[in-house]
């Protein structure tokens, strides 16, 4: 009788046990953008936008050493007062600075353009994860190039209860 009372509990927990599995699965997602159709055209036209800002960035230095010449010359000549190379040396400084903003300023245009041209594609990887996720019963898809989470199957918040216990 105990082995049959045994087998029963053993044969039901193994029933509970398999009905939650949980399922965990891995992508790199470095690699999977690197072999998106899509990414190469974005590129390419992230590289055409950058080309058009370093342009108008290497333009700006250009008349920067022009007028930095015209300067040196003139004060060499001595056909400058005291006063006047001092209006010109702040003239300088201030084109200069305003070649270093813009330097910045290429930095956020060129990050602002590449989210632009990445988040559709990277919607719809994420997208194609989630129902990947959901088709096969994964619980988990882990992204093996970073570590993060890119699927979780939806379950219960449990920021309440933390936020319970540490008294919030």
């Amino acid at each position: 009788m105990k082995f049959k009372y045994f087998f029963i509990v053993a044969i039901s927990f193994m029933f509970i046990a398999s009905t939650n599995a949980q399922k965990f699965g891995y992508i790199n997602s470095t690699e999977l953008l690197v072999s998106h159709p899509d990414v190469k055209g974005a590129d390419s036209k992230l590289q055409d936008y950058q080309k058009q800002l370093l342009n108008v960035g290497q333009n700006m230095a250009k008349e920067f050493q022009k007028h930095y010449e015209a300067y040196v010359k003139e004060a060499n000549e001595g056909n400058l007062s005291k006063i006047q190379m001092q209006e010109k040396e702040n003239a300088l400084s201030q084109e200069q600075n305003k070649i270093r903003q813009y330097e910045v300023d290429m930095q956020q245009k060129l990050a602002k353009k590449r989210e632009e041209l990445y988040k559709p594609i990277l919607d719809k990887i994420q997208v194609a994860i989630n129902e990947v996720g959901k088709e096969n019963g994964f619980t988990f898809i882990f992204d093996a190039g970073t570590g993060g989470i890119l699927h979780a199957k939806e379950s219960t918040n449990v920021i309440n209860l933390v936020k319970a216990k540490l008294g919030m």
